[in-house]
């Protein structure tokens, strides 16, 4: 294969956007299909380390992959303004067009990517682009509000402060000056005087209004039409839509969820890690190709079975084993009902006697991130200090396993002391030298019971009948252990808090899990094991530098995290998170500084940001942020 470091894709309103390509060697002589990347995080350093791995490799197996970097970012021109723009999706169908039409690509057009890239895969196939014949959506979402980093159960996620800080920040990098000489200077002061503060716009839409609803498939699942591989994994933040688009879909599509958190399953952590790219290359010879590969003969869904393992922080594997389900949901699928009883969890209904929570602010230090990406301690460690200051159900000892897939679900009778209140709800399986283990949560604001589209207050005393979805699992309880439900109403750091200490008081209920459906299965195809491109040679610099040797590229980042609340104090709640970040080659250097902070009163929500930049040592930009938000039954 060879590759263009830099090409310009022209689009109707003049603008022209970026774009890398991998071409198999002779692609002008023997055209091939092409498979589109859309991204905001530079082409050409962004995503440098899984674009040498998965690139070339598809490249060199006979297709024209391309990296384009969004309007905006990297060497594109434009503005960035926000998620998912519309402005975006249609950029895209014009880049599509484009590449369909190029000599080297016989029409034929794929999109794949994880994440942002996963996102508007869907989002721009339901545009139903003539070229677009498949698309591989990973760690991705068909709900923009009820299930992304912004909102979860209608509450705030404290979680989602780090990626507000993160784009905030990547609004503003400025463009290669050896791609596109000296307007360099001039597209990034553009960027840095028009960058919003995305966190504004996001705290100030805190109901599922038509703000969320863009960008979201599930408004119309018959838009899209193209077949869909869907991808995810149990420790990433973003499995639940698979399961869902799975059921809601009406195209051709497959699910694949392994253990994963939230990177490409080739080297995902944790592991095991699989064959990916010859798994996709399975898929796209049979969209794009026409080639029977077998691919759409295999079952609908893929999906890892974890067994109980430690809980820790990080993990290098899960331990388990795979399933395939013919369909989801599946035809024969039961629940596992057990009832919240003074006795514990228990298969049959008995005497509850009415349990009040009102937690203590820090409950939740266990949490781990709402979206791990497994490389670090950013896991849900031990949670036996957050089920200790928690409303705890728990069954006996089990006397045989008990495996589970899907999502399960609680229904609570409760009552409320204040009009806002809160429930979280973990699953934990509790070893019998007292570890607890959490498999899966959920969480609601109990102000968004009926809809996330019209909240409304509680009226105090009054009882209100609620459901709570936890997060999809395939989970394997073993024998001898112990299932807990452990519920509170708090949940910091990954839950922003509510505007005053509310008591919810259990009156009754009932957990349903889901059960793996129990007949005979074949044993599943194995997967390949991992085969990729030649990494990107890289020359750490310590300090968190690091230099593409390619490129003579040096790039430097520095973190700042501050979290903070008073055991007693909802409105105490502080997140500060700044970030430098320098890129340098011989003379050039530029250096973004960013600061955000997020505090509260029981009535608003106040933000406080900054933004300075340099080039070498003269000052570029210098702004801030300072504003009040009212918290909207929130």
């Amino acid at each position: 294969m060879r590759e263009i470091e830099h090409t310009l894709i022209p689009l109707s309103d003049g603008t022209r956007l970026a774009a890398r390509l991998w071409l198999p060697a002779d692609a002008e002589r023997n055209p091939v299909p092409a498979i589109l990347e859309y991204l905001p995080y530079r082409k050409r350093d962004g995503t440098h380390e899984r674009d040498a791995l998965t690139h070339p490799y598809l490249a060199g197996h006979g297709y024209a992959c391309v990296r384009v970097d969004i309007r905006g970012s990297g060497e594109s021109e434009g503005l960035l303004t926000d998620e998912y723009a519309r402005q975006e999706q249609d950029d895209a169908l014009e880049v599509i067009a484009w590449l369909a039409r190029q000599p080297w690509c016989t029409g034929a057009v794929g999109m794949m990517g994880i994440s942002w890239g996963g996102f508007n895969a869907l989002q721009v196939a339901a545009h139903q682009p003539p070229a677009l014949k498949a698309i591989v959506s990973i760690c991705s979402t068909d709900d923009r509000y009820a299930d992304d980093v912004h909102y979860m159960g209608g509450a705030r996620l404290g979680g989602g402060l780090g990626w507000a800080s993160f784009f905030f920040r990547a609004l503003c990098h400025p463009p290669d000056p050896l791609l596109v000489g000296e307007q360099w200077r001039a597209m990034w002061h553009a960027r840095l005087a028009n960058a919003p503060l995305p966190l504004e716009a996001w705290l100030k839409h805190q109901r599922r209004d038509a703000y969320w609803k863009h960008g979201s498939i599930c408004e119309d699942y018959g838009a899209v039409k193209c077949p869909t591989w869907l991808v995810g994994g149990w420790t990433d933040g973003y499995t639940n839509a698979i399961p869902r688009m799975l059921e809601h879909l009406s195209c051709p599509r497959k699910g694949l969820i392994g253990p994963w958190a939230h990177a490409y399953p080739h080297f995902a952590k944790p592991g095991p890690q699989i064959g990916f790219l010859q798994e996709m290359l399975r898929w796209w010879d049979h969209w794009l190709k026409g080639i029977d590969t077998g691919v759409m003969d295999e079952p609908m869904l893929r999906a890892w079975m974890t067994k109980t393992m430690m809980p820790a922080a990080h993990h290098e594997t899960l331990p388990g084993h795979w399933v395939e389900e013919p369909c989801w949901p599946p035809a024969d699928r039961k629940t596992h009902r057990l009832f919240l009883t003074d006795d514990g969890l228990a298969t049959e209904t008995a005497t509850l006697t009415p349990r009040p929570i009102v937690s203590l602010q820090t409950v939740g230090k266990h949490a781990g991130e709402w979206c791990p990406f497994g490389a670090g301690n950013d896991q849900a460690d031990d949670q036996h200090e957050d089920d200790a200051r928690s409303l705890v159900f728990e069954t006996p000892p089990l006397d045989r396993p008990l495996a589970l897939l899907g999502a399960p679900e609680l229904a609570v009778e409760i009552t409320s002391d204040k009009p806002i209140a809160y429930l979280v709800a973990r699953l934990c399986d509790v070893h019998p030298s007292g570890e607890s283990l959490r498999v899966s949560y959920g969480l609601l604001n109990l102000a968004h019971r009926d809809s996330h589209e019209t909240p409304s207050p509680l009226t105090v005393g009054q009882r209100y009948r609620v459901r709570i979805k936890l997060n999809d699992l395939g989970f394997v309880f073993p024998a001898g252990h112990r299932i807990r439900l452990a519920l509170s109403t708090t949940y910091w750091p990954l839950l922003w808090p509510g505007p005053e200490a509310a008591t919810v008081t259990i009156l009754g209920g009932a957990l349903d899990l889901p059960l793996l459906p129990e007949r005979v299965r074949a044993t599943p195809r194995p997967f390949p094991e991992p085969e990729t491109a030649p990494p990107e040679k890289v020359t750490p610099l310590g300090s968190g530098a690091k230099r593409i040797d390619r490129l003579g590229l040096e790039l430097a980042t520095q973190g700042r995290w501050h979290w903070h609340i008073e055991d007693d104090d909802p409105t105490s709640a502080i997140a500060e998170l700044g970030a430098s970040e320098t890129i340098a080659r011989d003379a050039w250097k530029v250096r973004i500084e960013t600061s955000l902070r997020v505090s509260c009163t029981p009535e608003a929500f106040l933000l406080n940001a900054s933004l300075r930049a340099w080039e070498g040592d003269d000052e570029a930009c210098s702004r801030t942020w300072d504003q009040l938000i009212p918290r909207d039954c929130l």
